[in-house]
């Protein structure tokens, strides 16, 4: 039984304290060398692999996906490993199911927490594991076991340092609804807009990564739920780790608990979260192999790539929130005022506090030096605005007569989306160019010519920064 720890079943059941944050400093210590490049651990004590399956409340699946997947490992797996079974919250007979495996199965051991949370239980097991790589997969094992030594294997041969499954490269195999799939890779799109990543699919509940590497960054992850897995991969990323990708075969769960948009809108704020985190600094990601990623400098300090993504996270951010208010002082000024006054006056108020946000949050200019020049430009910035909604609503009043309140907001709203791009560009190149104060978030580059520049130039321009 090449594939299973040789434990006997009496030391596979254990109940883990609630989560806490490990015992690991949140960034290198004053003082220390530079942490050195993973190297291949010593196979010779403990266990190669520990796999991970996260549940909660899965008392029909658990039993035959852990019984199925200990029998891959002992049949086709040439390394030793040890399933964990970690139970956060469990309500049901999930506990007692993952106890007799534990007590049934030499290579299966359980750890209840009482937290609920994907992120953090994977935190505290990983943590705490005694194995030279670990992983996890989901408990409905949607993803082909013959996926699973091509991602085990880089990392215990130590070409790569974490790996992850992926359902939207070339050479995956899909099955699932078509609701999911378009979420999935508008996801994995912002993330690549926002934090300039190069993975693939953050997603995917099938990733391994080296036990020093994790040790070195789950102290800088946060979150507890399903952005953890995210988290982990962007800060990796960033500490010029290498992503070994694996094109998996995948048979979506029908009957999968994940509430979609409670959990979408975690993730958003997951981005945001983290977006502002990088790009003010206030999370130092330690270099552990080699160069950055293109787009970064060492230590995870954005270079003109990573600069332009982090503000441009922010920017969206501030951009929601403001599109939410400016829709909702429409709807209610135009009650009493004619469509066009309606729109100028929900425009002005919330171009006001924009110029507010995305000075302060975006581009890092604290202090009142420059504010009212800042705030002239931007109302500038916003008369392009009031020009593009004015003749889209001029427009929609020329097709229809009447048009309802609802063609209304969506007209506006879609013309609202490309001032915001002509607005970014103003923003980042003219309004706040040269105040980004002590090389912070909004220290801009200097000027490419001494001329003017109109704004199509300037826009343009943006367009080259994003190319680069």
């Amino acid at each position: 039984m090449s594939g299973s720890d040789s434990r006997p079943p009496a030391a596979q059941s254990l109940t883990a304290p609630p989560f806490t944050d490990p015992p690991f400093p949140a960034q290198p210590l004053p003082g220390r060398p530079p942490a050195p490049e993973p190297a291949p651990a010593a196979w010779d004590a403990g266990v190669q692999v520990e796999i991970v399956i996260p549940v909660r409340d899965e008392e029909r699946e658990l039993a035959p996906s852990v019984r199925r997947l200990d029998a891959h490992l002992r049949d086709h797996f040439p390394f030793t490993s040890r399933i964990t079974i970690a139970d956060n919250g469990s309500t049901d007979g999930t506990w007692a199911q993952a106890l007799a495996l534990a007590g049934e199965l030499p290579s299966v051991s359980a750890a209840r927490l009482a937290r609920p949370g994907r992120g953090g239980a994977l935190r505290s097991i990983w943590s705490a594991s005694d194995a030279a790589v670990v992983a996890y997969m989901d408990v409905d094992l949607s993803t082909d076991l013959n996926a699973l030594l091509p991602l085990l294997a880089p990392l215990l041969s130590g070409h790569s340092d974490v790996a992850i499954g992926t359902r939207l490269a070339r050479g995956a195999r899909v099955i699932r609804g078509p609701r999911r799939e378009i979420i999935s890779r508008c996801y994995n799109l912002l993330l690549h807009a926002t934090l300039g990543t190069g993975f693939s699919d953050a997603q995917c509940g099938f990733k391994a990564v080296r036990a020093d590497a994790a040790r070195l960054l789950l102290p800088l992850t946060e979150d507890t739920g399903w952005f953890f897995d995210t988290e982990l991969l962007v800060l990796a990323e960033r500490a010029g780790l290498r992503i070994h990708e694996v094109p998996v075969d995948w048979i979506d769960d029908p009957d999968s608990r994940v509430a979609i948009v409670p959990t979408a809108l975690a993730d958003l704020r997951g981005i945001a979260r983290l977006g502002i985190a990088l790009a003010r600094g206030t999370i130092t990601v330690p270099v552990l192999r080699g160069p950055a990623p293109p787009g970064l400098r060492p230590g995870g300090r954005p270079g003109r790539y990573g600069q332009l993504a982090s503000q441009l996270a922010r920017f969206i951010v501030v951009g929601v929130a403001s599109t939410v208010a400016y829709v909702l002082l429409y709807l209610l000024l135009r009650g009493v005022l004619a469509a066009q006054a309606a729109n100028a006056l929900s425009l002005l108020i919330t171009a006001v506090a924009n110029t507010a946000a995305n000075r302060r949050l975006t581009f890092g200019i604290r202090g009142r030096a420059h504010a009212a020049r800042h705030q002239l430009r931007g109302l500038i910035a916003f008369g392009i605005g009031l020009a593009v909604t004015s003749g889209a609503l001029a427009a929609l009043q020329a097709v229809t007569a009447r048009p309802g309140r609802a063609a209304e907001v969506a007209v506006l709203v879609t013309a609202n989306l490309v001032a915001t791009v002509v607005r970014f560009a103003l923003y980042r190149s003219w309004v706040f160019r040269g105040h980004g104060g002590r090389g912070g978030p909004g220290a801009i580059p200097a000027p490419r010519s001494a001329g003017p520049e109109t704004p199509s130039d300037l826009v343009q321009r943006q367009l080259l920064d994003l190319s680069e």
